[in-house]
């Protein structure tokens, strides 16, 4: 098919589709720059960042052995902070992985063509943030190989079930589901690139490798038919998952009397932080990967800036959120509420990390109604860190001070993490850079297939303008 230029595409769609494939691509010169990092041997700059995540995991395992051997008494935790960096952790990470559902499901379903480009990254990211999540209530229950048994049901042979009136057997439930499909879309996606890299590989191996997990795709009318419509019913079967998976880790803290926990503004602001911290953590990582892979023609400045402007959206949720649970705690008039809002969170022990959790998260945002902010890379990567980096310590202030004075003022302790619980964290950032480093190496980073079929749509209008413009001269 001849090349066009796609500056002359018009388009209907206020995206600019046009916009979302930079430069003159074809067929071929879109496999040779997405497929490019997959054949090419890696660079010192990856091994070096390989060699740091490596570093990171091997600090996680250590943590964890040492858990196992010492017990959970080896963290922080104490009473009444029985939920501490294990917790706030879970639901960081669980929040993070939000974005790729969002992305890829909610976006396919609603027909944006600037999903196209950067849904796997967030796909990817999804299933190692959930990875990551779940290691902290698995090594919470102190004897994790008891863990799977007591909490999925089994056929009642000894009259014994799981306590389905606990949201912590809800959570196993949401996010064990949540993590089967989002693993199955991500892999349903990957097929047909899958099978063109078995298909362009000199390597036996390799091809051998890769027409395993192809699943004998050729690409004939059949399979693409069975494809779309699996992919829409997956996409289907994600979206309420986005809405519920987040809602259910909610109710871990909404169902409970504690002062700061007990609100029924939990569920919809937990989603909206979800995906704020989502896109940041998908910003992160994908304004270096864009520039070191080279895929500046496919990942343009349109892309990012939509995804600068969904962080605006969010964080004006998130921020309406906050003023919610100061305005609830004043209007009910309860002591304890007004307490745990006007005085421990903004004046306590842990004030700084309340006042850093609002300059992250509600001031951070405001830059980007300027367009020259959504625009610019420093910027918006400096800002994606910040927000994740206020979501963090959201989730701390909700746990940790609502926790560390209850009612009875004989029971308040401060709280301080050990160097296993950092350990373990920042481990866990290590196993996450490991999984996407391995994934940035052996899978296109981007949907070629997906792209290619972007491009061809775009043609085909190119093409039906010039004829329409023919025929009216």
């Amino acid at each position: 098919m001849a090349s066009t230029s796609t500056a002359a595409v018009p388009s209907k769609d206020p995206l600019e589709p046009a916009l979302l494939i930079e430069g003159v691509q074809t067929d071929a010169s879109l496999n040779d720059s997405l497929f490019g990092h997959v054949w090419a041997l890696p660079g010192k700059g990856w091994w070096g960042l390989f060699g740091i995540a490596l570093m990171g995991l091997t600090l996680l395992i250590v943590a964890l052995t040492y858990t196992l051997a010492k017990g959970i008494g080896a963290w922080g935790n104490n009473i009444p902070v029985g939920w501490a960096f294990d917790i706030i952790n879970f639901v960081w990470w669980i929040g993070i992985g939000h974005a790729g559902t969002l992305i890829s499901a909610i976006l396919l379903l609603l027909q944006q063509k600037w999903r196209t480009s950067i849904n796997r990254f967030a796909e990817a990211m999804t299933l190692f943030a959930v990875i990551c999540a779940l290691l902290f209530p698995l090594f919470h229950t102190g004897r994790p190989w008891f863990a799977a048994y007591w909490l999925l049901p089994y056929p009642s042979v000894n009259g014994i079930w799981p306590q389905f009136k606990s949201p912590l057997v809800w959570d196993v439930f949401a996010v064990s589901t949540y993590f089967t499909v989002s693993l199955l879309f991500w892999f349903l996606g990957l097929i047909p690139d899958l099978a063109s890299l078995r298909d362009s590989s000199k390597s036996p191996t390799k091809r051998f490798i890769y027409g395993i997990f192809a699943m004998g795709w050729r690409g004939s009318g059949r399979h693409w038919a069975e494809y779309k419509w699996s992919y829409l019913l997956l996409a289907g079967l994600s979206t309420p998952l986005v809405l519920s998976v987040h809602t259910i880790v909610s109710f871990d803290f909404a169902t409970s009397v504690l002062p700061g926990w007990h609100t029924t503004v939990f569920p919809p602001y937990f989603v909206a932080g979800a995906v704020f911290s989502g896109f940041a953590m998908v910003l992160t990582w994908m304004v270096p990967a864009r520039h070191f892979l080279g895929l500046k023609h496919v990942i343009t400045m349109k892309h990012l800036e939509n995804m600068n402007k969904v962080i605006l959206a969010t964080g004006l949720m998130v921020s309406y959120g906050y003023v919610m649970e100061h305005f609830i705690a004043w209007y009910s008039g309860n002591p304890y509420e007004m307490a745990m809002f006007f005085n421990v969170r903004q004046r306590g022990p842990f004030a700084p990390v309340y006042w850093l959790m609002i300059f992250c998260n509600v001031v951070v945002p405001q830059i980007f109604w300027f367009k020259k902010a959504r625009t610019s890379l420093p910027i918006m990567w400096l800002a994606a860190i910040l927000v994740n980096v206020g979501m963090w310590c959201e989730r701390f202030n909700i746990i940790v001070t609502s926790l560390h004075r209850d009612f009875l003022p004989s029971k308040w302790e401060l709280y301080a993490p050990t160097w296993v619980d950092w350990s373990i964290y920042l481990g866990t950032i290590g196993l996450f850079s490991t999984l996407f480093l391995l994934f940035l190496k052996f899978v296109p980073a981007v949907a070629a297939t997906e792209v290619k079929e972007l491009r061809h749509e775009m043609a085909h209008q190119a093409h039906g303008v010039s004829v329409a413009g023919e025929a009216h001269r």
